[in-house]
């Protein structure tokens, strides 16, 4: 795992078999090439190391989670379309076979490419203070992740309302919409984000792969088509699941009426 000292940008902790990110660039965690390229290390170490099953990004601070790109960055020389590292902007947008759970806790401010780095996880938590946009629109850009994420996720006609008008909403209408799992008060935010990463940290880490590839894949193919390349373990991860002790395991719990001994193998 990346190493990271008290002068980082970017902050990890681990507990277990949980990694905890944390951005932290006051005064707004925007994020800048340097920035990114350490982030795309953290979850590239993250997603290949066998030992860690879930991992948390969060931000320092109560006001901002990020917002986006540093554009101070940008006016200094950095390249708004340069070189984000591994994994695209922020480690995460383009990271190619994460097969394990990231859940996003947001506090405060999530607009632009903040709220595009929110979308690249499997799950959001929030503060009940929290509030989201996507204001490109009104620079002259495009939102471009958000572009394609959020008609995949949200209705339509919402997110388009959202891409075209750059307007702000908070977290009530975030839940509403189906964008966070769960609201919560400020100080109660993150205990409750470890909380869920620790019920995902317990549960079977090759199902959890096996979900995540098929939902990736089967993204742009008929159900018929995705179907037929889990039924026939076309994919590895539903290949190794099917292969596994773990999933002998399972049934041995279930008929012993014990819980399970996940070992990921």
């Amino acid at each position: 795992m990346i190493q990271t000292d008290e002068n980082s940008p970017v902050k990890t902790k681990r507990e277990d078999h949980i990694l905890e990110v944390t951005l932290d660039r006051p005064k707004a965690n925007a994020i800048d090439l340097a920035t990114s390229h350490i982030m795309g290390e953290i979850f590239m170490d993250f997603r290949d190391d066998p030992s860690l099953r879930v991992a948390i990004l969060r931000a320092e601070g109560d006001k901002f989670f990020c917002p986006g790109w540093d554009l101070k960055a940008a006016a200094d020389g950095d390249e708004v379309d340069g070189d984000y590292g591994i994994g695209g902007f922020g480690g995460l947008q383009e990271l190619g076979n994460l097969n394990k759970p990231v859940i996003c806790a947001v506090n405060g401010i999530c607009c632009g490419g903040g709220l595009e780095l929110a979308l690249s996880t499997d799950l959001i938590m929030a503060s009940d203070t929290a509030t989201f946009a996507l204001p490109e629109i009104r620079s002259g850009t495009v939102a471009d992740a958000a572009s394609i994420k959020l008609p995949k996720r949200i209705p339509y006609h919402v997110a388009m309302d959202l891409l075209l008008t750059g307007r702000w909403f908070d977290a009530v209408e975030a839940k509403q919409w189906g964008l966070i799992k769960e609201i919560c008060k400020p100080d109660e935010l993150l205990d409750k984000t470890r909380e869920l990463a620790r019920l995902l940290a317990s549960g079977p880490p090759l199902v959890y792969a096996a979900i995540k590839e098929v939902v990736r894949e089967a993204e742009d193919m008929k159900f018929q088509d995705a179907l037929n390349k889990v039924s026939k373990r076309q994919l590895v991860s539903v290949d190794r699941l099917y292969s596994s002790e773990d999933q002998l395991e399972g049934a041995r719990a279930f008929a012993e009426k014990r819980e399970p001994v996940w070992k990921g193998r």
